[in-house]
This record gives structure tokens, sequence and C-alpha cells, in this order.
């Protein structure tokens, strides 16, 4: 396995790391023994970071995860979110103290444990002041129930408001080929601040599996069943909405012709693209099943060159692939 120092924190992580969204439900039914064995498979082979969140079906994939984890929670570096998904808050999210402190207890009772390695803020809450949020954000971590502390999905400006109430420890941000949008500014800025990056959607939410096709449906419980129109967010309709699916799967099509250059399958050529930048310490990626475990060990251990770095991009200009979606979320006031 391949680590990385997690910004200016003592922990070291694993390059790829294993996130847990798709435990929560809303990727349609998971085998649970199936996913237990990925966990400890996981573990075998190295991989140290575990990544899920209070709103990944409102503490059903935290449960899931403790349960793997078992008494192995001592070997892993732990990650949960906080400040999204509830009805009754404006655009679902709080990140108010109250729902913090509240809501840090409840992770560690669905989790098993008594802390966590990191706690992020999920969404920015644009109705509670950054004030009210770092600072109860720094008191669990005076308190001892978690080791560090960031965001996730932040603006650079909100970013640099939040800092200077409160050092950042670790972001998490969508990072893939069909995202490039934080290559601009955010992760300059983290890599000049020192900060750990955790890249989420490594894989395109499977769009960089290899294995979708034109005429793919969906289980009706998989948000991407709605084709883009989950919450309003431009870059799932850039990926998955009728106008844009279909020349997607024609670059992914083209793609695989590099990846066999490399004697690698299409996903951990992929997932290499992913960790390739330098500001990113852990690739997150979900496991269903052991076998995908070893599927992505693969993506260790080689390097794409440049050439074919260019190629990657004259691949998906040639298919009029949107990289950058416009705008940050439309459902976000500040958008």
């Amino acid at each position: 396995m391949e680590y990385r120092q997690f910004g200016r924190t003592d922990i070291k992580v694993s390059a790829i790391g294993f996130g847990c969204w798709e435990i929560s439900g809303t990727y349609g039914p998971i085998d649970a023994a199936q996913f237990d064995r990925a966990v400890h498979r996981a573990l075998d082979v190295g991989i140290d970071c575990f990544d899920t969140a209070e709103a990944y079906g409102m503490g059903i994939s935290e449960q899931a995860l403790a349960r793997a984890l078992g008494a192995r929670r001592r070997d892993v570096r732990l990650v949960t979110k906080v400040g999204v998904g509830y009805p009754e808050a404006p655009n679902r999210r709080d990140s108010s103290r109250e729902r913090i402190m509240a809501s840090i207890e409840q992770s560690l009772r669905n989790l098993n444990t008594d802390h966590v390695d990191v706690y992020l803020v999920h969404w920015p809450d644009l109705n509670t002041p950054f004030e009210e949020t770092m600072h109860a954000l720094d008191d669990i971590v005076r308190q001892g129930k978690a080791r560090y502390i960031g965001v996730s999905n932040f603006r650079p400006v909100q970013l640099e408001a939040c800092m200077k109430l409160r050092r950042i420890d670790v972001v998490q941000y969508g990072w893939n080929m069909f995202d490039r949008r934080m290559r601009r500014e955010i992760f300059p800025w983290c890599t000049a601040n020192g900060v750990g990056v955790m890249a989420y959607g490594s894989l395109a939410y499977g769009m960089l599996s290899g294995t979708f096709h034109a005429d793919m449906q969906f289980d009706e419980a998989d948000w991407r069943s709605k084709r883009g129109a989950l919450g309003g967010l431009n870059l799932f309709r850039t990926m998955f909405g009728p106008d844009h699916f279909a020349r997607n799967l024609r670059a992914v099509d083209e793609l695989k012709t590099l990846a066999a250059k490399y004697g690698k399958t299409f996903p951990q050529f992929a997932l290499r693209w992913t960790l390739s930048q330098p500001a990113i310490h852990t690739g997150l990626v979900g496991f269903r099943r052991p076998a995908e475990v070893e599927e992505n060990l693969g993506a260790l251990g080689f390097t794409i060159s440049p050439e074919d770095m260019t190629a990657i991009d004259t691949i998906f200009a040639r298919n009029d692939v949107v990289t950058e979606p416009p705008g940050w979320l439309e459902d976000d006031p500040a958008a």
C-alpha cells in the first residue's frame, strides 16, 4: 500500500480510502455480508482510511461500518461528517453548535467508538455563523472526541473565513476525470496551507468503472436512476443527464485503449489518474465486495506518462465532455 502524509497532521493515510456512501441505501441494495468481507479485505491489504457521514442513511452507514470493523477499529483512520440531511432545516443544512454537539455524540454511538480521527462539516450552512461552527468543532477536539477537524464542499472564500477562526486540518472534495473544478483554486489553497485532502467520487460514481452502457438501468432506489436530477447539482446532470450520458460513455470507450497500454483495467487506470493529482492524499472508493478491493489495488505502483495525460484531455475534448460544470451548486443560496 502507498501512504501519504495527511497535510500537517500526524497521520499518514493510505492513498486509496474506503468510502461508505454506498452502504447507506442510496445506491440500491447491498449484500451486508459481502460488505463486511470487503472491509476486512481492505484492512488486510493496508487500506486504513474509512470515510462515512451522518447523512449517509442518517446513521445507517456509520452503524454498518462499526459492525464490519468490530475490534479492528483501532487499525483505521476514521472520518465522519455532520451538517446536512435534516428535513426541518433550511436547505437541509445545519451546522449550529447545538446540532454539531448532538451529532458527534450520535455518530460516536453509531460507530461504537469514543473518538473519530477526523470530523468534517459536510456542506456549508449559510444560516449559521462560521464562528459558531468552528468554535464547536474546536471544542470537540478539546474534549477528545475528534483528533482533527475540517470541512467539505466549501467555497474558497468560505475556507478563508473558517481558517481565520480555527485551523482547518482536512478537507474533502470531488475529484475525477469528469470533475476537475477544484484544480483552479481549492487544491492550490490546500497545498499552500498544508491541508489534508480527501477526494470523493474517485471513479465518478461508477462512470469510470467501465461497465456502464447506453441502456443502463439503475435500481429505483439508486440516486443515479434520476439521471442527474439529484438536488439540482450541475455535476450530476453533466455526468448522468440525458444530454451528456452517451458522449461520456464514448469517451470512456476510447480511454480503455490507454489503460490497455499499461496492462491495467480501466478502473485501475482511472483511479491512478485521480491519485496522480499532487494535492490528493487519499482517493475514496466505494467497495461492495472483496473482489473490488483487489481490483482497485491495481491503481498502485505505476505512473501515467505526460503524453497519455494529454491524450486523456484530447479524448474528452473530442467527445465534448464537460469536466468543469458551471457554478458550484444551484441549490446553494450563494450560487
